[in-house]
């Protein structure tokens, strides 16, 4: 199974009052990890816009071990969860600098017309995604 792990550098503006990563910005943080896991797979998520098609969340669930601070690093670890074909489940593994988990999550996606929000057959319209896809998840 493929994964990637990408690093965050936490800023000021991302913390609460209290000094800790604001509980919605590990979201922002799970599509950092998203995009470069797509691009890590030799894809740009833009260039999927430009074939007239957008995968939007349909899902997602995160869950709070312990807190990152400002000022230091993180890590955001990227894999797929499960795939289908029609629907892709991204996993995200966010942890410190010792290796501490903060935060763990999914994403689920599916893709659709850009036009008319349909879902689409990632498969049939996205033919070289679907083969990374599966390569990623240890299939095929």
């Amino acid at each position: 199974m493929k994964k990637v792990t990408t690093p965050i550098k936490v800023r000021y503006q991302e913390t609460d009052q209290m000094g800790v990563v604001y509980h919605a910005n590990y979201l922002v943080w799970f599509e950092i990890g998203r995009t470069a896991f797509i691009e890590e797979l030799g894809f740009k998520y833009h260039e999927m816009e430009n074939s007239g098609v957008v995968s939007p969340v349909v899902d997602a669930d995160l869950s709070f071990e312990q807190p990152i601070r400002y000022g230091e690093d993180a890590y955001i670890e990227t894999w797929l969860k499960d795939y289908d074909g029609l629907r892709v489940s991204y996993a995200y593994r966010i942890y410190g600098a010792e290796g501490q988990t903060a935060v763990t999550g999914s994403t689920k996606h599916v893709v659709v017309k850009k036009d008319s929000f349909r879902p689409v057959s990632i498969r049939r319209t996205l033919p070289d995604w679907h083969q990374a896809y599966q390569s990623a998840m240890g299939g095929e």
